[in-house]
């Protein structure tokens, strides 16, 4: 499945260097995750039973300059309690990071457990 959210870069995303800072692309990811879990599986991700139990970036290129970046998100087929998420970041139609992150459902007491069969259903329902 594949779902794109554009990220706006701000100025103060930028180092010293002039270019966004390595640790901000794992923001854009998240704010693109978001959407994502609001948009396509119903679910705010502020929601307690969600965690982000592993995060990967691949940087290829910097980000120079203020404009929009298009985080582009394919969601895995989910395992038992969990499913990855992989992100391509693109800016003025150039891969500039690729990333991976797994989300772990939990329960009530914070312990992990089944991903709900929703999320199931709206990850395999998408082209």
């Amino acid at each position: 499945m594949s779902f794109v959210a554009e990220v706006e870069v701000r100025f103060r995303d930028h180092d010293s260097f002039g270019h966004v800072n390595n640790a901000v692309y794992a923001t854009y990811c998240e704010q693109a995750r978001v959407r994502f879990f609001e948009e396509v599986l119903g679910t705010p991700l502020s929601d307690p039973h969600i965690v982000v139990a592993h995060l990967e970036l691949d940087y290829r290129a910097p980000i120079e300059g203020v404009g929009t970046v298009e985080v582009e998100i394919e969601a895995g087929e989910p395992g038992g309690k969990s499913f990855p998420i992989y992100y391509t970041l693109s800016y003025e139609g150039e891969t500039v990071a690729t990333g991976e992150t797994v989300q772990v459902a939990m329960d009530d007491e914070g312990r992990p457990t089944r991903v709900p069969d929703q999320w199931r259903e709206a990850i395999a329902d998408q082209p």
